[in-house]
């Protein structure tokens, strides 16, 4: 094993929530142990040793990057300035193997025929999607809803120790809510079948364990406070069953939402195939669950950029929408996903090297603790950049006018989690609207004057009213959806408020 060594993570501070797009950088260090098998797969030159040294910024008036990765044989750009030793390209997934519980066609008559007279438990929409993301291996290498042992472990430690002793990262407990009558009518039964909501059997739970939900412990603990109006508690926990059951879990077919989406939504294993398809070097995601403007644009080619100035021959970008529960004031999937591809019609990212999927996972809105769940889940599907903005995962205190987390505390967190060494880091300056070259560009301290901070409020300010907003700060076309969707509500406000006819 080497010596000690740094973490990086691709520190990008834009919110990715509808407020302003503030970006902040920092570069978080902490000692950890690289395998050498990470080092021999680094893709620029061949690696006689590894020390810690002070590094030159990319960016000359950006103070940052005290610590990075040299190799002794070093890597140099077409103006000769020395370039940071990376990491492995395609990374393993968290257990060695993706995990894959769909049962083979062959064998899914037997099963269906076995649920049948197995006890049953019903599921809500939410309940699917996690059967969804756990099915396909976003959350390798658990295999079903978690039993208390792994419950306990993600709740209190954010991560799992599998049986070898090493840690993978699990910040958000993936678990089942059953109600006193259900858990009564399991009775003594060892596996159960689990129904989807419309009444078919989705999947059956093997091997189960039955123990308490104690729900104001797992809020306090996932969210750090127990105050009304968290939006996955209101949908998922406040209504839910007082038991939680575990167990292993088989899929008797893959989940389809027949929704005009589903060709959008790659597993982590078809994902890897169409990054080996497309020769990807590296791949960098970016999470969002906003549309996307001209500013991100900008971060996403710059990494691009970047990587390309490392030594990489071909970075892949993974742009990776979240298509599970999200709150109501969010726009839905279906006008982000129409948005995005506008985004790629156009040109603002380069169709060749981008890939479009949707990330199947509901949204707890639970700041540092799930953004470790949102970048684990990534390497799984191969990413080894991550992406990550200000307040991740964040949204306003329910009760109180503030932010419910610090807006820093995201990244300063996946800097340090547990089961996350494998990603990769890179700062990032600030991104807003240039009033001079009218486009979004990097913000320069030194004409401040000259740029525009635009917040997502007033963004929707100007779809709602149907005014533009400067030119160069979103696609035309990604524009125009924004605005169609923002028509149809008021259109549908405007019939509620209709009063009805009064016969004579």
């Amino acid at each position: 094993m080497c010596g000690s060594s740094s973490l990086r993570i691709l520190q990008v501070s834009t919110d990715l929530k509808p407020s302003i797009m503030s970006l902040t950088i920092k570069l978080h260090v902490v000692p950890h142990i690289i395998p050498h098998t990470a080092i021999r797969r680094a893709p620029v030159a061949a690696v006689t040793n590894v020390k810690l040294l002070v590094g030159k910024p990319i960016y000359g008036a950006n103070e940052l990057l005290p610590f990075l990765y040299r190799r002794t044989t070093r890597s140099r750009n077409m103006k000769g300035a020395v370039l940071p030793a990376i990491k492995s390209s395609l990374i393993d997934p968290d257990g060695g193997a993706l995990v894959d519980l769909v049962v083979p066609e062959g064998e899914r008559a037997g099963k269906v025929s076995e649920a049948e007279g197995l006890p049953k438990v019903k599921l809500t929409k939410v309940d699917v999607e996690w059967v969804h993301v756990v099915s396909e291996g976003w959350a390798s290498p658990l295999r079903g809803f978690m039993r208390e042992d792994e419950y306990l472990q993600s709740l209190h430690f954010n991560s799992l120790r599998m049986e070898d002793g090493k840690v993978v990262n699990m910040s958000l407990p993936i678990v089942l809510a059953i109600d006193d009558g259900t858990k009564e009518s399991i009775g003594s039964a060892k596996d159960v079948a689990l129904l989807g909501p419309d009444g078919d059997v989705i999947a059956i739970l093997r091997s189960i364990e039955i123990y308490k939900h104690n729900k104001e412990e797992r809020i306090a603990r996932t969210w750090g406070t127990t105050a009304p109006g968290l939006p996955y508690v209101e949908e998922s926990i406040t209504q839910a069953g007082n038991w939680l059951i575990g167990g292993d879990l088989e899929v008797l077919k893959t989940i389809k939402y027949n929704d005009g989406l589903d060709h959008y939504r790659l597993s982590p294993k078809e994902l890897r195939k169409e990054f080996d398809k497309r020769g990807a070097d590296a791949v960098f995601a970016f999470q969002l669950r906003n549309p996307v403007h001209n500013g991100h644009a900008l971060l996403m080619n710059d990494t691009r950029r970047r990587l390309l100035d490392m030594g990489y021959k071909n970075p892949i970008l993974l742009l990776h929408p979240l298509g599970g529960f999200v709150k109501a004031d969010d726009v839905p999937l279906d006008v982000r996903m129409e948005q995005h591809s506008k985004v790629l019609e156009d040109k603002v990212l380069d169709p060749e090297t981008t890939i479009v999927a949707i990330f199947p996972s509901p949204m707890h809105y639970a700041g540092p603790t799930e953004v470790q769940w949102h970048a684990k889940a990534r390497i799984n599907a191969g990413a080894n950049f991550y992406i990550v903005g200000r307040d991740p995962a964040g949204m306003g205190h329910p009760v109180e006018k503030r932010d419910l987390y610090d807006p820093d505390h995201g990244k300063k967190v996946l800097s340090m989690a547990p089961g996350l060494e494998k990603l990769n880091i890179l700062p990032f300056r600030v991104a807003a609207y240039d009033t001079v070259a009218k486009k979004m560009a990097f913000f320069d301290p030194s004409r401040a004057q000259d740029f525009l901070f635009i917040s997502g409020t007033k963004m929707r300010t100007f779809a709602k009213t149907g005014e533009n907003p400067p030119d160069g700060f979103m696609c035309p076309g990604g524009w125009k959806v924004l605005v169609k969707y923002y028509e149809s509500l008021q259109t549908e406000d405007t019939k509620q408020q209709k009063p009805a006819a009064v016969s004579a």
